[in-house]
């Protein structure tokens, strides 16, 4: 790397899934490269690059946000989520993507990351949230393949487990 090249890169500091980063950035990099390529952690799709398909979105201090239109450096001291934190340490799925994948939700899995992250800040906002909400959710992510029926069932489930309504029974993978 040239001098000048390093002196072009700023530093930035976030918490991504509960890790500390501490990188140098380049400034006009997006928030969907950095993750990506920078860090490695590939969850977070890139599909439209225009913020339309919702497959970048990840979860910044708490609000849903896509990848694809936030520069890197704008997540300075921020926490930062992405679908690798629904998973625990040993790999297990969470609520969310265990109802996923009991309704075949999932299909080609494109647009799923960006979904459970919505989904995810939906629920943290609000436990007792109903299909409406769920659905007005989906609003901002293109699926292909599901038609949504799935994706909405799945929602639908794991809202009911999340506020304590029934057990979750572990499906074995």
């Amino acid at each position: 790397m040239t001098r000048l090249a390093a002196e072009q890169r700023h530093r930035i500091r976030f918490t991504l899934n509960g890790e500390a980063v501490d990188r140098l950035c380049e400034p006009r990099m997006l928030l969907t490269d950095f993750i990506r390529h920078e860090i490695g952690a590939t969850g977070t799709h890139v599909g439209c690059e225009h913020g339309v398909c919702g497959a970048c979105t990840v979860n910044i201090d708490g609000q849903p946000a896509r990848a694809c239109l936030t520069l890197a450096l704008q997540v300075e001291g921020c926490e930062v989520r992405t679908v690798e934190s629904l998973a625990d340490k040993q790999g297990r799925l969470g609520v969310l993507q265990s109802a996923f994948r009991k309704h075949h939700a999932l299909q080609c899995g494109f647009c799923t990351a960006g979904i459970l992250i919505s989904l995810d800040a939906l629920f943290a906002r609000r436990a007792d949230a109903d299909e409406a909400e769920i659905r007005d959710v989906l609003t901002g992510h293109l699926c292909r393949c599901t038609g949504y029926a799935p994706i909405v069932k799945a929602a639908l489930e794991a809202a009911t487990e999340l506020r304590g309504d029934i057990s979750h029974e572990p499906i074995d993978a």
